[in-house]
């Protein structure tokens, strides 16, 4: 329809009945006049609606399931998250009980020996010395930390302190083939020099080389003048080998370390040494020998042997029996 003046007048026309139409419908109620073109209208166009409803239905249905689905998906991502979360908080606390474990137990080897320690712990592994087993801790001389000083954990010797920084220090391990420590064996107090071998058990020359030794004996520090670089009484390890003796000057040992220097975390660098040399006092408690249960076995005769042997008792006794009374006869004959 173009715009003309005739279309315009229709439009407001028809626009001023639509209104009247309304004001009537609304004035009426329920007894509207227009009610019945009103249901006449439904009848007509209910059906187009239910068709139309049905194509628009599966779409608006789609795009609700995209959107629920969207918020299904923030929800579980922040479930992960929350669940990540929760399992780094879990394995935060098992490392932080694993470390007081550690602390603990050093502290108690500090208490036995009479230690003064500077807890650290372990940041680097390795260093720019050009030592193969070596450490870095997180304490330096702004700690009080000194050169040669001895270093141990729970365990026993880790090693002793080669540089010092403001706030770190390397440590070279007691297992770097350029570390040497004095031992006394515990017990028979012979004394030797142990050597590091890498990822191999210590070697440790004892000075009698008639001594006698045995595998399971165990070692300490025998300590050095002024207690640097090492201080007496810290658990070395156990014997695990013995070279036969020959005749020589010394005799060759084989120790495995109580420290596992693959797995250093917690240590504690000895800026008191005790007053007094603590000797065995450190070294864990021996185990005890588990006793072998003994079994007894006692053989008892069953009840039909028992019967069959009372039976052939009985057997012999007749036959005694009848013997006797035929001598008898014989005898009156």
């Amino acid at each position: 329809m173009r715009d003309t003046k005739e279309s315009r007048l229709l439009l407001v026309l028809l626009i001023a009945i639509a209104f009247a139409l309304i004001t009537v419908d609304i004035r009426g109620g329920r007894n509207s006049p227009v009610d019945g073109a009103r249901q006449a209208a439904a009848a007509v166009f209910g059906p187009i609606e239910n068709g139309m409803s049905t194509v628009v239905d599966p779409v608006g249905n789609a795009v609700s399931a995209v959107r629920d689905s969207g918020e299904r998906h923030d929800r579980l991502a922040r479930l992960e998250k929350e669940n990540a979360a929760l399992k780094a908080k879990l394995g935060s606390d098992d490392r932080n009980r694993s470390r007081l474990k550690q602390l603990d137990t050093m502290l108690n080897i500090a208490a036995e020996g009479q230690y003064g320690i500077k807890g650290a712990q372990v940041i680097a592994i390795g260093s720019a010395q050009g030592f193969s087993w070596t450490i870095t801790i997180d304490v330096g001389y702004n700690d009080g930390i000194k050169r040669d000083m001895t270093v141990l954990n729970g365990d026993g010797l880790v090693g002793r302190v080669t540089t010092v920084g403001p706030d770190a220090s390397t440590v070279l391990l007691a297992n770097d083939p350029d570390f040497t420590v004095g031992t006394r064996m515990e017990g028979s107090d012979e004394l030797g020099f142990a050597s590091g071998q890498g990822d191999r058990p210590l070697r440790v020359e004892l000075l009698n080389g008639k001594a006698e030794v045995k595998k399971g004996d165990r070692l300490v520090t025998f300590g050095s003048q002024d207690d640097k670089p090492f201080v007496p009484g810290v658990p070395v390890g156990t014997v695990t080998g013995v070279d036969p003796s020959n005749g020589g000057l010394t005799r060759t040992l084989y120790v495995t370390p109580f420290v596992s220097f693959t797995k250093l975390d917690i240590v504690g660098v000895v800026v008191e040494a005790p007053k007094k040399d603590p000797r065995d006092e450190v070294l864990p408690a021996k185990p005890r020998p588990t006793p072998t249960p003994t079994v007894t076995v006692t053989v008892t005769p069953s009840a039909s042997a028992s019967g069959n042997t009372d039976a052939n008792t009985a057997s012999d006794s007749g036959t005694d029996s009848g013997t006797d009374a035929t001598d008898t006869n014989d005898q009156q004959r």
